[in-house]
Parts: structure tokens; sequence; C-alpha cells
């Protein structure tokens, strides 16, 4: 079933009460703390969104973290049948030790659309934005990707910026850019939002590389269908144990996941929310009475994308959405 209303404002509404709950916690250390605070908030919102949304992207899975779980149904239960993809809070870490890039975000596309990760918690990753798109192969040389993107881009290979996960894992890689001569923006957590920021306006980077989450992978995919850059990637085991689930399962780790394998549809909607500032989105700020979101919302059918500055009264807002945005529940009252 086709998803005819646009639903982009009901979901921002959900990354915006997230991102509101969370932010509380920045910097205070306790990860699962305000991820269960994102949680709550986002699904008491979603639940009033109409729709008949089953989680197919959640969170709780791999992380053992309050949850959105996979399977969990979230809407009023009408149409449209929807796939959801959630990440309350992308990037606990940043958040709990107060740096930059946390983010709420929330993805819907029509049910049976959006890939459900095979229990493979990482893949390799190549990430790119629209005026690139279609130069790059995930089995091409680094180098020859970088090039590539450089002459799509009608730069030099200086002037490329690559946004590498920083880890171990990822050392070869990062010799390899460095040996092109382009620069490399590493980051210590938030791929949906390194990938985002490949595609926007102005765009801080030009490129992500290298493994991440196969969850962030479909909800980076959801974003690249609203802006047109292009998502490739293949599993990646971790262990042993998970080399095992592969061959048990005849999963074929040479596959090269398109963003049509990721993503089987045009009809999507994205929403963020910034809960610690980064180059994507600003920061939940609070005053007094009150606070202040930016969010991003996108459908992809139509190709709009909105950048919002909301302003939230803690009076006329908890009044009518039951949920406390001032009061964590070892703080203080005024």
């Amino acid at each position: 079933m086709r998803i005819e209303r646009n639903l982009g404002m009901n979901l921002v509404r959900a990354t915006e009460a997230a991102a509101l709950r969370a932010g509380r916690f920045m910097g205070r250390g306790d990860k699962n703390a305000a991820d269960q605070a994102a949680v709550d908030a986002m699904r008491f919102t979603l639940d009033g969104v109409p729709m008949d949304g089953i989680v197919v992207i959640g969170e709780g899975e791999k992380d053992e973290a309050p949850m959105l779980y996979t399977g969990e149904r979230i809407g009023t239960g009408e149409d449209p049948q929807v796939d959801i993809a959630v990440d309350p809070v992308e990037g606990t870490t940043l958040l709990a030790e107060g740096m930059p890039g946390a983010i709420a975000v929330v993805a819907i596309a029509e049910r049976g659309s959006l890939y459900s990760w095979e229990g493979i918690a990482y893949m390799d990753k190549l990430v790119v934005g629209e005026a690139a798109s279609g130069s790059v192969d995930i089995n091409a040389p680094v180098k020859e990707n970088i090039h590539n993107v450089a002459k799509a881009l009608r730069r030099h290979v200086e002037d490329i910026t690559v946004v590498v996960l920083d880890r171990p894992r990822h050392t070869d890689l990062i010799r390899q850019i460095r040996e092109t001569g382009a620069r490399i923006k590493l980051i210590l957590h938030g791929d949906v939002s390194a990938g985002v920021m490949t595609s926007v306006d102005d765009p801080p980077a030009d490129m992500l590389m290298g493994i991440g989450g196969a969850p962030e992978a479909v909800i980076t995919a959801c974003a690249m269908k609203c802006l047109g850059g292009d998502i490739q990637c293949k599993l990646w085991a971790r262990n042993d144990e998970e080399q095992a689930v592969i061959t048990e399962r005849g999963l074929d780790m040479t596959k090269v996941y398109h963003i049509d394998d990721l993503v089987q549809s045009d009809n999507v909607f994205f929403a963020a929310t910034g809960i610690t500032p980064g180059e994507f989105l600003q920061g939940v700020h609070y005053y007094s009475g009150g606070a202040s979101t930016h969010s991003v919302v996108m459908r992809a059918s139509s190709g709009t994308v909105r950048y919002i500055t909301s302003r939230h009264r803690w009076d006329k807002l908890m009044r009518i959405s039951g949920v406390d945005y001032v009061h964590t529940d070892d703080s203080d009252s005024v």
C-alpha cells in the first residue's frame, strides 16, 4: 500500500520528542538512561501517528539497551502499512560523554521494502552524494574510488574529504586514503550522520568509507533515497561466531547491497533531530520555560528536504503531550 499522506511532520515530532528527553542526559555518563528516555518519548509519539507500522530496524537486539524492538507494532493501526527504522539516539556514547553529533532519527517506507539485517551487526560501506552517484564501486581500490569522486565533483583529490570511523580495523583503509592525498575526517561514532553529511547542501564531507553498523546502513539508505545519494555495502563478520552464522545461513559475504536492495521503495520518509551540537544538525538548547530543536525531514517521492527550527514551551507542550520533558528520575525540581 502506497503512503499517500505526507507523514514527515508526524515523524519529526517523534524525533523532536526523543531529542528533548535525551538531551537532558548530555555528559552525564549514562548511555542506557539517555537511550531509555529517548525510546519512551519516541514510542509515545509514534504510537499516535496514523499508520500501521512494524519496526524492522530497531536498536535493542544489537546493543542490549532499552529498545524499540524489531517486530514491535507502532502507530494507530490504520493504513498505510509501513516498515519503520529507528535509532532514538544515534551516538549514545557521544551523548553520554557530552560530545558533538548525537541525533534522534526515524525513517519509514512501504511495508516489506526495508532490508532486515541478517543478525550480522556490521557492514562495509561506501556512501557518496548525488553528484558522485554512479562513480564508485565498493569492490574497486580505495584510490580509484577517491579519484572517481574527485572527477565527478570536478575537484582535485586533495579537496576530497573522506569520513571514517576511528577504529583499529580501519588502519589500512586510513593509510590508503592518506596515500591518495585526500583529507580524512575521523569520527568516534555516528555513521548515519556521517553518511547523510555527504549529500546535504554544502556538504562537510564527500565520502564515507569503512565498516559500521548494518542497521545504520538501512537508515542511511533511506536518507540517500530522499537526497539522491548512493550507498553500497557488504556484510562483515567481526568474529568467528558471526562467520558461523553467515555460513549456516548461506549468506554471501561478497554480495554488494545497493541502495535498492536496502530500500526497495521510492516512497520513503526520513526525519532527524539534533541532540548534541554537530555539523549536520544543531543540538537541543534549553532555556527558562522551554527549549529549541533543529531537525530535518525529507520525502523521497517529492524530493523535498525541510530544515525545521522549533521552539517548545513546557507549560503548553507538557499539557497536551503526556511526556515530562523537564525532569529526569534523579533530578531535583526547581
